[in-house]
Parts: structure tokens; C-alpha cells; sequence
């Protein structure tokens, strides 16, 4: 899966745009929930090295929320890596370089898009 394909899942499954929110980084993409405002996605474009990566050049990543008990089996697979820039306990970062099979970036989309949302607090009768 790649940027655009990852953009076009979310916008359609999740009604929900990218935001630009750094002048510095003007690629970097955060989708977030419309109700509480919380990231579920983080798209970047990062040099290979930060990855630990060979080569020159940038590759596109996403970062997701996952469950603790899942990452360490996740990190043996390719393209998976512990979350960068993130808390490395609770997010993953995914190569969208087509390393990583469509059906489980979407999996795992869907999982972060869960753990990340959060049920509206009722008003208590009085």
C-alpha cells in the first residue's frame, strides 16, 4: 500500500482529511478522530537511515497505535518497525512501500482507529 492508497482508505472508511499541522514538515500527514481530536495515523516521509535502513533516499511511512501484547510479534515481520518519534510501547511504524501486505496495514489501521477512540461521556441525570 502506498501514501495515496492509505489516504484514500481513511477518507473513506473513517470520514476523516489529512492535516498538515507542521510548516517544517510539510508532508507529514496527521489523521485524527472528529470527536476527540486524537491522532490514530501519522503519515512521513523519512530518510531510510532513520529506520536503520541501507540506501539513500525517503521512504514513506505510517505510524499506528497497536496493542502492547501484539508489537513484538509485529516487529519480526517486514516493513515493521517500533514507532518513530513515538512511545515505542504503544505505536508501530509500517513502510508503506508495499513491504507490508494492504490487508494488514488496513488491519492494523483499523485496530489504531479503535484504540485511539474514545466512547462520549454521558451527562448524568440529575
Amino acid at each position: 500500500m502506498n501514501r495515496q492508497t492509505l489516504d484514500k482508505y481513511i477518507s473513506q472508511n473513517y470520514n476523516t482529511l489529512a492535516e498538515y499541522p507542521w510548516p517544517k514538515y510539510p508532508d507529514y500527514a496527521v489523521y485524527r478522530h472528529q470527536s476527540n481530536r486524537k491522532w490514530f495515523a501519522v503519515v512521513m516521509g523519512l530518510p531510510k537511515s532513520k529506520l536503520g535502513l541501507s540506501g539513500d533516499g525517503i521512504i514513506d511511512v505510517v505510524n499506528l497505535k497497536c496493542d502492547p501484547l501484539l508489537i513484538g510479534s509485529l516487529l519480526n515481520d517486514e516493513g515493521i518497525y517500533p514507532g518513530y518519534h513515538m512511545n515505542k510501547s504503544y505505536w508501530i511504524t509500517l513502510c508503506l512501500d508495499g513491504s507490508v501486505d494492504a490487508d494488514k496495514v488496513k488491519w492494523l489501521l483499523d485496530l489504531s482507529f479503535d484504540l485511539t477512540y474514545t466512547m462520549p461521556k454521558r451527562k448524568s441525570a440529575k
